[in-house]
C-alpha cells in the first residue's frame, strides 16, 4: 500500500495531454481551477497551436474577429491619434510598409531574419530608419522585442 502511495505522490507533478499523447511537468499545462488537478488537460503547445489555428482558419476567422471587436481589445482612437501626432515619422513609415505589403510592392518573406522562424504571420516590419520607410527587415514578434530591449536609447 505505501508503495501504491509513493508511486501515485511521484506523478502528480507530471500529467498526460490528451492532444499529442506526451507526458509533461504540470508547468506545461494551463491552470483550471474546474479540472481535479487545478490543470488543463491540454499542454501549452497544444492549446496554442489550437488557437492559432482556429483564428487563422476561413471558416472561423469572421467570428474570431467580431469577438475582438466585441471585446474591445483595441486602442481607442485618442490614443492614436496621440501617436500620430507624436511619432508622425513613424506612422508614414508603418502606412507605407502595410499598404506596400496589401498592394504586392513589398514581400513579406515566409521566415524570420533572425531566428529563421517560419510563421509568416506573425513577422513584424523593423525599421532601422524611418526616413526610408520600405527599407525593412522582417523579424518574428519575439526578436523584435529583444533588438528593441538591447537597441533602444530612449529617454524616460
Amino acid at each position: 500500500m505505501t508503495f501504491l502511495l509513493a508511486e501515485v505522490s511521484m506523478n502528480t507533478d507530471q500529467k498526460t495531454c490528451f492532444k499529442c499523447g506526451a507526458e509533461k511537468p504540470l508547468t506545461d499545462f494551463y491552470k483550471h481551477s474546474q479540472m481535479k488537478d487545478g490543470h488543463l488537460n491540454k499542454c501549452k503547445e497544444c492549446t496554442k497551436r489550437d488557437v492559432r489555428d482556429r483564428r487563422f482558419d476561413p471558416k472561423t476567422r469572421e467570428a474570431v474577429l467580431a469577438y475582438d471587436r466585441a471585446r474591445g481589445n483595441r486602442q481607442p482612437p485618442e490614443q492614436w491619434r496621440e501617436y500620430r501626432e507624436r511619432w508622425p515619422e513613424k506612422y508614414k513609415a508603418h502606412n507605407a510598409v502595410s499598404n506596400a505589403v496589401r498592394d504586392g510592392r513589398l514581400h513579406k518573406p515566409d521566415h524570420c531574419e533572425s531566428c529563421g522562424t517560419s510563421d509568416f504571420r506573425r513577422l513584424e516590419g523593423h525599421h532601422d530608419d524611418y526616413s526610408k520607410p520600405l527599407d525593412v527587415r522582417w523579424l518574428c514578434s519575439a526578436c523584435h522585442s529583444q533588438w528593441h530591449a538591447e537597441n533602444d536609447v530612449r529617454a524616460a
